[in-house]
C-alpha cells in the first residue's frame, strides 16, 4: 500500500463487477488517496441484499455501472490519508459508509439528506483495498470505538436503514408493531424495534426466520405458509383484533403492501419499507384509509446521523450485532455466496473477509498497526 512516496504501485485482489451474473475476482491497481479521500484496507465486507439484486440485473441504474468494484458494507483500517484530511489518521479503525449528501441541494436544506439530489454512492468494498471519496471521508466515514468487532461496525450501513424506518413510524415503546419479512433488514427491523420497547409480532415464511425473529426479541411469530389468513392472524394477537399500530413491510411486493395496510388498526401507520419492481401497482381500500385516518409512508436509505445513531446502537451492548453474522468466507469464494443467496439458504449475512480469509484481528496484526 502506498502509505508515502517510496513504496511502489502495487496490485490488490477485488470483486469487479462486468454485467449479469458476471463478478469477476481480478487484480487491479491498489487506488491511491486524492485530496480529501482516504484509502481503507478492507477488513471485512458484509453481503447484502441488494448487492444480490445488482448481481442479478449486472448494473443499478443510482449506484453502480460496470465494469466496476463491487461491495459497500464495509469496516477497515485507515492505510493511506489524502491531503487536507483531518479527523483520521493510519491505523484508525472505522466504518465508511456508502453513500454523503450534498448538504446544499432543496432536499439536503430542509433535512431530508437521504433524497439528495446528488448523493454520491461508493461501492468496492469486495477487495482489499478501497477508495473513500472526499465527501463521504469527510461526512460519512466514522471512527470505530475500541472494543468493536469491525465486523459488527460494519452493519452500520444496514443497520442505520432499519433504524431510519423504525423512527420514521414515530413509535413509542408499548406500541404493537408488526414487521413483515424475515430477510436481513427484516430482522434489523424486529431487533431494533424489540429493544425499543415495542412488542413485535415477525411475519415470516420459513423456520430459520421464525427462530431468529425470536431470538432477536420478537414476541409472537406468524408464519405465512402456516396461516390460512395472514392478515387475520396478526389482528387476533391484538386486543379486541383491532389491529396494529404500527405495520413495516420489508418484503417489497405488492401482496405485502396490501396486507400491511389491512392489519394496522384505525389511526396507525403504515411504512412501506420495501421497495418492489419499477411499474408495481397495488390495490388499496380508499375508504378505509380515509375513515380509518391511517397514515401511508415509504422510507429510503439513510443519513449521516442516523449512521451515527446506528453505530452508537453497535457499540452499545445490546444490540446482538454477532447473530447477524452468520458465516464467513474469503473473497476469492464471493461468487459461491452469492449462489447460497439466490438459493436463499439460511444464512442472514456473510462476511467476506479479502486477506485470504484473515479474520479482522488477523488483519491488524498483519498491518503492523497495533503491538
Amino acid at each position: 500500500m502506498r502509505l508515502n512516496p517510496t513504496i511502489p504501485l502495487k496490485m490488490m485482489t477485488a470483486a469487479v463487477l462486468h454485467g449479469k451474473e458476471d463478478v469477476r475476482i481480478e487484480q487491479v491497481a491498489v487506488p491511491q488517496a486524492g485530496p480529501g479521500e482516504l484509502i481503507l484496507r478492507v477488513a471485512v465486507a458484509l453481503t447484502c441484499g441488494t448487492d444480490l439484486k445488482v448481481f442479478r440485473r449486472g448494473y443499478h441504474a443510482r449506484m453502480i455501472k460496470p465494469p466496476a468494484l463491487f461491495g459497500h458494507e464495509l469496516a477497515g483500517f485507515v492505510a493511506e490519508v489524502g491531503t487536507g484530511v483531518t479527523g483520521f489518521k493510519v491505523g484508525d479503525q472505522v466504518v465508511a459508509l456508502n453513500s454523503a449528501p450534498c448538504g446544499r441541494c432543496y432536499y439536503c436544506r430542509r433535512d431530508q439528506e437521504n433524497l439528495c439530489e446528488d448523493l454520491l454512492f461508493n461501492n468496492g468494498a469486495y477487495a482489499e483495498y478501497v477508495r473513500i471519496p472526499e465527501r463521504i471521508a469527510a461526512k460519512n466515514t466514522i471512527l470505530v470505538p475500541h472494543g468493536v468487532p469491525l465486523e459488527h461496525a460494519a452493519l452500520t450501513e444496514p443497520l442505520a436503514c432499519a433504524v431510519h424506518g423504525f423512527e420514521d413510524c414515530n413509535p413509542r415503546a408499548g406500541d404493537t408493531l408488526a414487521v413483515i419479512g424475515g430477510g436481513p433488514l427484516g430482522l434489523l427491523l424486529i431487533h431494533v424495534a424489540a429493544l425499543a420497547g415495542c412488542e413485535v409480532i415477525a411475519v415470516v415464511k420459513r423456520p430459520s426466520q421464525a427462530k431468529a425473529a425470536h431470538a432477536l426479541g420478537a414476541a409472537h411469530v406468524v408464519h405465512t405458509t402456516h396461516a390460512t389468513n395472514v392478515v387475520e392472524a396478526v389482528r387476533a394477537l391484538t386486543p379486541d383484533k383491532r389491529g396494529v399500530d404500527i405495520a413495516i413491510e420489508a418484503v417489497a411486493l405488492a401482496e405485502t403492501w396490501e396486507q400491511a395496510v389491512e392489519m394496522v388498526r384505525n389511526g396507525g401507520v403504515v411504512n412501506f419499507f420495501g421497495g418492489p419492481a419499477a411499474g408495481t401497482k397495488v390495490s388499496l381500500d380508499t375508504n378505509r384509509l380515509h375513515y380509518g385516518d391511517i397514515t401511508l409512508k415509504a422510507t429510503f436509505h439513510h443519513t449521516p446521523a442516523i449512521c451515527r445513531r446506528a453505530l452508537e446502537l453497535i457499540a452499545g451492548g445490546k444490540f446482538k450485532a454477532g447473530y447477524f453474522i452468520t458465516g464467513r468466507a474469503p473473497l476469492s469464494e464471493l461468487n459461491e455466496v452469492f449462489a447460497q443467496m439466490a438459493d436463499r439458504g439460511n444464512q442472514i449475512k456473510t462476511a467476506i473477509l479479502p486477506g485470504d480469509g484473515m479474520l479482522p484481528g488477523q488483519l491488524a496484526g498483519d498491518l503492523g498497526l497495533f503491538p
